[in-house]
């Protein structure tokens, strides 16, 4: 079915910042769901890598707590308010080699300074995006790493490896803070809460594991999929989990009693490689191996946007919101990226420049 709803245009682009009053009375608890403690199951993915909502809809109702505008007649003329956004012009600034196989996972730091990388090979790298050269390179994982994440306060970073662990390293020293041991197989995605004071991590022990980062500690296990876990994430006050697994569901769960909230599916119920939540958590953008990206209303439970063009049958790949709220962006196993306009859904630039393979992926 073609999905196209139109999305208030400031919604995108709005403050990134603000807090969602009615978090919890938007969400309907699912009576089966059930939460466990930090004495439920016990936890445990492959890092080991070779290469519709209409044009007054996304940008601010992306953004915004209040309620969505109502939707336009379907022959209303297009407002003067919300005129054609200018094409994006992306273009390479640097080529950055270190890494000595695939690289799983890139992530800027809160403030733009820096870009972590992990990879295949085991390490984790930190590079300076004024010089686009290596600030340092940590070791320490014992198999390959599948996914990295900056603390919002900037001072941590975690990364998830197929050695069972995740690895707290502060950015100020450059160490190794925590070691984080609980998954019984391998650990696939990782974020941090924006408070940075919890992560949640996911893993091919089909668990969503929720720890204090201070003590290094788990907090909850939940038993979230019956497939193994692909991608982690909070909301942007905290107070939701959302998570999507190789079962092909996505699942939204409350960060404080690890209860189900929502299970949003499609269908088809392709293999769901990663989500992310909106800045306003009204939507939840997914990406899944069917080569097509998927914009979800949490509240209503239905997908109102999809995109295509791209190729996505094999890996997992990222995808969000470029800057500025007004297109999409993701790899594609073609080795190219791709920007779609958040409100048509065309394809507005591909970023060619990528030789063989380097996209960056995490293999399933």
């Amino acid at each position: 079915m073609d999905n196209d709803e139109d999305i208030p245009d400031e919604s995108v682009a709005g403050t990134l910042n603000e807090q969602s009053e009615e978090a919890e009375s938007k969400y309907t608890p699912n009576p089966d769901s059930t939460a466990l403690d930090s004495d439920g199951p016990t936890a445990q993915s492959p890092a080991e890598l070779e290469p519709e909502l209409s044009s007054e809809t996304p940008a601010q109702f992306l953004h915004e707590s209040t309620p969505p505008p109502p939707l336009p007649s379907p022959k209303a003329e297009p407002s003067p308010d919300h005129p054609p956004c200018d094409p994006p012009n992306y273009k390479t600034k640097f080529i950055m080699s270190g890494h000595t196989r695939a690289i799983s996972a890139i992530k800027f730091s809160p403030d733009g300074s820096m870009l972590v990388s992990c990879a295949a090979d085991k390490l984790v790298k930190l590079w300076d995006i004024e010089s686009g050269e290596i600030i340092r390179t940590l070791e320490g994982h014992s198999e390959g790493i599948s996914d990295i994440a900056w603390s919002q306060d900037g001072e941590y970073i975690a990364s998830a490896s197929d050695d069972k662990t995740i690895w707290i390293w502060s950015v100020e020293t450059l160490t190794v803070a925590k070691v984080l041991k609980g998954h019984t197989n391998f650990v696939f995605c990782v974020n941090f809460s924006p408070q940075s004071n919890l992560l949640v991590s996911g893993g091919f022990d089909e668990t969503v594991r929720v720890w204090d980062v201070a003590r290094g500690r788990p907090l909850k296990t939940l038993p979230a999929h019956s497939d193994p876990v692909t991608a982690v994430t909070f909301n942007h006050d905290g107070t939701l989990i959302g998570s999507c697994a190789m079962d092909g569901l996505i699942r939204i769960w409350d960060a404080d009693s690890g209860q189900c909230l929502k299970t949003l599916a499609d269908d088809d119920n392709p293999i769901c490689s990663h989500i992310k939540f909106t800045p306003n958590s009204r939507f939840i953008l997914a990406s899944t191996q069917d080569s097509t990206i998927r914009l979800w209303n949490t509240q209503t439970s239905r997908c109102v946007k999809t995109y295509t063009g791209h190729t996505n049958r094999t890996y997992s790949l990222f995808a969000d919101i470029a800057p500025g709220g007004k297109y999409i962006v993701s790899g594609s196993e073609d080795s190219k990226v791709y920007l779609w306009n958040l409100q048509t859904r065309k394809v507005a630039q591909i970023l060619d420049g990528h030789r063989g393979d380097p996209y960056v992926h995490r293999q399933l």
